[in-house]
Order: structure tokens, then sequence, then C-alpha cells
């Protein structure tokens, strides 16, 4: 039986055209405030998406976070490392259940062992915002500093 290839204009390892992928990159942007909103990863899967640079992974992974930004909810950006309640912006903001507790600049440098020290200091920086929460104090720039 002879599988019918795909059209010019389709995604390979999918039946979505690049004119829906355009369309829902759109939709993405539109709801996540021009993309100021995403997570820096999920705003470089878009632009992966919109030139035609997804694999079939790539592709699911762009579905699900158009799935992610246009529900009735809103966009969940993703957990820095898998750390419940903090995430990172493009500004390199550290949030702590949506309020602004640091400011990383491990990813700008690369040095070798980066991606390490950006972790184990991700991981020191929640449970100060733990311990902070436990003592009935609200996590912020200032408080997590003192």
């Amino acid at each position: 039986m002879n599988t019918p290839k795909p059209s010019a204009d389709q995604i390979p390892g999918d039946r979505i055209s690049a004119g829906q992928v355009t369309e829902m990159a759109i939709a993405i942007l539109r709801a996540t405030g021009d993309g100021d909103e995403l997570a820096p990863e999920d705003l470089a899967l878009v632009e992966l998406a919109v030139n035609h640079n997804l694999s079939a992974r790539g592709l699911a992974c762009f579905t699900e976070l158009h799935k992610n930004a246009t529900r009735p909810g809103g966009y969940t950006p993703p957990w820095l490392f898998g750390i419940e309640h903090l995430t990172i912006d493009h500004q390199r903001t550290i949030r702590w259940k949506g309020v602004a507790v640091e400011q990383f600049d491990h990813g700008v440098w690369r040095r070798p062992g980066w991606r390490e020290r950006m972790q184990a200091d991700a991981e020191a920086l929640a449970a100060r915002c733990r311990q902070l929460e436990a003592e009935g104090i609200k996590p912020t720039m200032q408080t997590v500093l003192s």
C-alpha cells in the first residue's frame, strides 16, 4: 500500500500545513503579549516553527504549546529546571509564583558548567523561597536577599 506524499507546504511527519503552523504561531503570540510572556524555550520553539525547522517531536511540542497558550486560563510557563513555582523570563528574571525574586546571568557567559551552576542556584533559591513562606514572609527580591 502506498503512503501519500506530503504536499510541498506540509510539515514532514504530520498532516499540518505550513500555513496552519503559521496561524498557530500567530495565535500563540497574540495570546502571550507578542511572546513577551513566553518562557525563553517556548519562544525559541515558536521561532523554529515559523522558520519550518521542526522535527516530528518539535511539532508535537509546538502543538502542546499552542494548546497551553490559547486555553481559557491563559499561558502557563514551564517550571525552571522542573522546580515547582520557579520560572524565568527573557530578561533572566527568576520568579517565584509570579513574583520577581532574583536575576540570573548564568546563560549569558556560558562558561563550562553554567547549566549545573544555574540549576544548583535555582534549587537553593527555591529552598529560600519555601523557607520564607514557612515563616509567613512573601518571597520578593528584597526578602530573598536579606
